[in-house]
């Protein structure tokens, strides 16, 4: 028996949503927190649904709703577990770069090495998300010691929370002026979303 197969896995990050504590379900809120219309996705990590959406049509959605204000996005992020184990750890380094202001290109990061990290290519996403850090130019030491201390683990569990008090089945979901989508969309239907909802605020 080699050592490489007598070493244990790290422990998996567990979200429990009763660990939420009183914290609050803020969720990121990416552009103008004072636009006409919120744009609420629910999201995980390790979903290709999501990564679809994030590399595909949310620069859009960026680039024509969100930079001049016509809409804001909020995200909360989900753990679909047992299926994607990884997703909790991605979702920490997003909150633990959160802390330094890079949650928006952490969130790109992650969606763009998806493969590289999720729980079909590693047992250890942690060295692949302190590099992304890395690269972001995080503070490496302060952002490894909010991830080895699971410091946002509560705001994790509140988003948890807030996806059960709004019936969140799956991921991606949107909630756009009081209606909601449970599926991927395109750019011109959250447009029409958005414009729907600016007419009638």
């Amino acid at each position: 028996i080699t050592w490489a197969s007598r070493r244990s896995a790290p422990e998996a990050i567990t979200v429990d949503p009763a660990l939420a504590a009183g914290a609050k379900a803020e969720g990121y809120v990416i552009g103008n927190p004072n636009a006409p219309v919120e744009i609420v996705e629910f999201l995980d990590f390790e979903c290709p649904g999501c990564a679809q959406f994030a590399t595909v049509t949310e620069p859009d959605v960026m680039q024509r709703l969100v930079a001049p204000g016509r809409a804001r996005l909020r995200i909360f992020d989900l753990q679909i577990i047992p299926q994607h184990r990884n997703a909790p750890a991605a979702s920490l380094a997003a909150a633990c770069a959160h802390d330094q202001g890079k949650f928006s290109q952490m969130h790109d990061r992650i969606f763009a090495g998806q493969n590289d990290w999720n729980t079909q290519a590693t047992d250890d996403p942690k060295p692949i998300l302190v590099g992304y850090a890395r690269e972001l130019g995080l503070d490496e030491a302060k952002f490894t010691q909010c991830y080895d201390g699971r410091t946002h683990v509560a705001r994790l569990a509140a988003h948890q929370q807030e996806a059960q008090r709004r019936s969140v089945r799956g991921t991606p979901t949107f909630i756009v002026g009081g209606k909601q989508i449970n599926a991927a969309i395109s750019y011109d239907v959250i447009k029409a979303y958005v414009d729907s909802a600016a007419a009638s605020a």
